[in-house]
């Protein structure tokens, strides 16, 4: 009984993963009219219902790209977030909240992902689910789309985001550096944390950056009279600079021309400024010893600021690289969301997203792996290339005209249900 359900299972993730690569428009009903021997029933309590463990193939998932990108200098992971468009209130994490696929705050869902590269591969290890504090504090909202109850508790993108690099370690990932927007770079326990943690960072961060061009120093006040408290409150022995002003008060001279990268359109060139500075919380005890990199696009002028905990002696270019290598999670985003369905999954529980987003970084770690595969044959093999040839020669349902009308009845029937449904509550005592 044991060998046939795990046989099912298999057979039912394999078809899920066909229909992420061949349907057009990847929700249940669409894999499962182009995928031989499926059907959306199915699909749905693959996802929703079955019972089987996300965090394997997450591990699964990490050792493979780990074996395949980890372990070389310029191997990185890198953070960031991603919203998916969602209506109604029912999908778990689902609120109004910033979606930077939209661009605005929209209902949405919101995930934290990591993603592991190395020059131009790279491909997604892990994720998780932010859940916003509305949902935190209903608890029977929780429990109705499926949170376990360790994971009805508050936590910030940015604790998940220090989870997903803790996880990565505790799986044998090897990178050299962890790369983040600003949304992490300008939280100071965050970056402190992983100093902590020994971790090399580079961190992008906004141009209201308060830094110190000298050691503040931190002291507690001598008491000027004798009544009245001592003082207990740190301060700094020099004042502190907006990082975009003193940017303003460097010469022409300051800037040094560096290659980056090698791209489909030349080599992509920037000005640098390169410092050492200090960066002080108000808090601790000493202040932390970083390097600043401002990066300025040659054609547009624009400005990316960048703070790293690496070695001293590391030169500008190589954090320049280190700056510029954060490009490639919009990428496997893009990738993700356009070939292998990240946003289009017709589901709502806590299990099914996370079920969904394993199957979606399975089908990424596929493309992965083909790519270093054929890399002498195919330096340009993309993601949409791979997708194409899949729809081509994997097996697919063949439509006859029989067929086409077969598959449209199942779809007015359901409209005519939702429809009908919609009035019944509309009219309901």
């Amino acid at each position: 009984m044991f060998k046939t359900r795990t046989r099912d299972l298999s057979t039912r993730a394999k078809q899920y993963l066909k229909g992420l690569f061949q349907a057009k428009k990847k929700n249940m009903e669409r894999m499962a009219e182009i995928v031989p021997d499926s059907n959306d029933q199915a699909y749905q309590h693959f996802l929703s219902k079955s019972p089987w463990n996300e965090d394997a193939v997450f591990d699964q998932i990490c050792l493979d790209v780990n074996h395949l990108i980890g372990g070389n200098a310029d191997t990185c992971l890198i953070i960031d977030e991603t919203g998916i468009p969602k209506k109604g209130e029912k999908s778990v994490g689902v609120s109004r909240q910033y979606c930077g696929q939209l661009g605005k705050v929209d209902n949405c869902q919101v995930g934290v992902f990591t993603v592991m590269a190395h020059k131009q591969h790279a491909a997604p290890i892990d994720c998780r689910l932010f859940l916003p504090k509305p949902w935190i504090e209903d608890k029977q909202r929780c429990a109705q789309a499926g949170v376990p109850d360790q994971f009805i508790e508050y936590q910030r993108k940015h604790d998940l985001a220090l989870q997903l690099v803790i996880a990565a370690r505790l799986r044998g990932a090897r990178f050299g550096w962890v790369g983040f927007d600003a949304l992490y770079g300008d939280d100071p326990a965050f970056l402190r944390s992983l100093d902590n943690m020994g971790e090399i960072f580079m961190a992008d961060i906004h141009k209201d950056q308060h830094i110190y061009l000298d050691d503040p120093s931190p002291y507690v006040p001598a008491r000027k009279a004798k009544r009245g408290r001592a003082p207990k409150r740190l301060k700094a022995r020099c004042k502190p600079i907006r990082v975009d002003r003193w940017v303003q008060q460097q010469p022409d001279s300051a800037w040094n021309l560096i290659d980056i990268r090698h791209t489909t359109k030349g080599k992509l060139k920037a000005a640098v400024l390169h410092r050492r500075v200090w960066l002080w919380d108000g808090k601790e005890s000493k202040a932390q010893h970083w390097h600043l990199i401002v990066r300025k696009t040659i054609a547009t002028n624009e400005l990316k600021y960048g703070l790293s905990n690496a070695k001293a002696q590391t030169p500008a270019k190589r954090l320049v690289y280190m700056q510029g290598q954060r490009y490639l999670i919009e990428r496997i985003f893009q990738d993700a969301k356009n070939q292998c369905g990240l946003g289009q999954y017709q589901a709502r529980g806590w299990r099914s997203w996370h079920h969904h987003m394993a199957m979606v970084m399975l089908a990424m770690l596929f493309m992965l792996e083909q790519q270093i595969k054929h890399n002498a044959a195919y330096p340009l093999l993309s993601c949409n290339d791979i997708v194409e040839l899949l729809t081509h020669y994997l097996p697919n349902r063949k439509i006859s005209e029989e067929e086409v009308f077969r598959q449209l009845q199942v779809r007015h029937r359901r409209r005519q249900k939702a429809i009908q449904s919609f009035y019944q509550r509309q009219f309901s005592p």
